[in-house]
């Protein structure tokens, strides 16, 4: 739960800005009830046709020691009008017993059609069969990056985004919450009039074992959204559940970078 919320949250902070090219890297750390859980480096590119998001997330500390984890993830594709295209998928990572790894084929109309997955050196393939279901819909990777572009085009994070991962079909559903006013503190620096949104999976009826995917269903996830004081640029300050399994659990950002 903790690695798929942490990269989704923030590959939304880059997409909400308009230019002909940019990078970013995002640094920020993660609270679950009483531990500093983990931290993590976001790299970003995003040209006016293309977007790619690299993200390397660690669990750290006494939780890292209990949970030890690290992954690097990558996506990316096209930008068409206000569509956000998947092409490339892949990820690895590490556990205290396990490794995997996976990579997603995409067909032309950004449908997933094949993976291939590793779990401790043993491969699998397996063929996705493309449905109406998955026409139209995005993974989750990229469903806050569409939000975030909404909001910086017309002030409201107001959206229904239909999402298919290959398994599931499901709607992510996003709320304007208004302004809140966010100060910094011993994790993050950043501090001024937030606008606030939420996050809820709308199940459409379907089950399944994926801890995040149970969790904002029954209650929202919330984030914060200021503007790089030099470069303008639009980023997400602050996240929070108010209730995992193990509390509450609160995501900073402490570091960004901007190039143009």
């Amino acid at each position: 739960m903790i690695k798929k919320f942490l990269v989704t949250a923030l590959t939304a902070t880059v997409f909400a800005f308009s230019a002909k090219a940019l990078s970013v890297t995002h640094d920020f750390t993660a609270f679950i009830g009483p531990f500093n859980a983990s931290t993590a480096t976001f790299e970003y590119t995003l040209t006016n046709k293309n977007y790619a998001v690299r993200s390397l997330v660690r669990t750290n500390g006494t939780f890292g020691f209990l949970y030890p984890f690290e992954a690097d993830y990558y996506t990316g594709g096209s930008i068409k009008g206000n569509q956000l295209e998947t092409s490339a998928y892949r990820y690895t990572s590490k556990s205290r017993f396990n490794k995997r790894s996976k990579v997603l084929i995409y067909n032309k109309s950004g449908q997933p059609v094949f993976a291939v997955s590793s779990k401790n050196g043993k491969e699998k393939k397996k063929e996705i069969e493309p449905t109406d279901d998955s026409k139209g819909t995005t993974n989750l990777q990229a469903v806050l990056a569409a939000v975030a572009r909404q909001y910086n085009q017309v002030g409201f994070c107001d959206l229904r985004i239909p999402v298919f991962d290959g398994k599931k079909r499901f709607d992510a559903i996003f709320r304007d919450e208004g302004k809140e006013q966010i100060t910094a503190n011993d994790h993050s620096p950043f501090a001024g009039v937030a606008a606030k949104c939420s996050m809820y999976i709308d199940k459409l009826g379907s089950e399944g074992d994926d801890l995040l995917w149970q969790l904002s269903s029954e209650r929202p996830v919330y984030f914060w959204i200021l503007k790089d004081e030099t470069s303008g640029v639009p980023f997400i300050a602050r996240v929070k559940i108010d209730e995992t399994p193990l509390g509450e659990m609160n995501v900073y950002t402490t570091k960004i970078e901007v190039k143009k």
